[in-house]
């Protein structure tokens, strides 16, 4: 799907959405998380694009497979916790909504450790 079939999915779901809340609020809810999987499922087959150009990357720099690994699931946690805080958001709980992204963050920061170290030990070694 290009940007132009998801942004129509994505309108026809919040006008269809809109219909519903006057009466039945939860059908717009339904609608609103079903619309949002499907641009989300949209959204994870480009996942594989990005995959190949990290593979190429790595090919012209020598840059060890840990690292791609790690960029990649710090990209997969961040992805998951925008689509599911923004649905929790949407369908009116913000505190669970910011308890996703701040652990979204902080895993994110876990994952980075690895990264600091590996480049203070770098550090180290080119002053001594």
């Amino acid at each position: 799907m290009d940007i132009v079939q998801i942004a129509l999915l994505g309108v026809a779901g919040t006008l269809l959405a809109i219909q519903f809340k006057g009466g039945k609020t939860e059908y717009g809810i339904y609608i609103c998380a079903g619309i949002s999987l499907l641009i989300f499922f949209a959204a994870l087959d480009r996942i594989g694009v990005v995959v190949a150009r990290l593979e190429e990357l790595t090919a012209y720099i020598d840059l060890a497979p840990v690292y791609i690994e790690m960029l990649l699931k710090m990209l997969g946690i961040t992805f998951v916790a925008e689509f599911s805080s923004a649905f929790c958001r949407d369908a009116g709980y913000q505190t669970i909504a910011q308890q996703i992204e701040v652990f979204a963050k902080l895993a994110v920061l876990v994952l980075g450790f690895p990264v600091v170290f590996a480049l203070l030990e770098m550090i180290g070694e080119f002053l001594s």
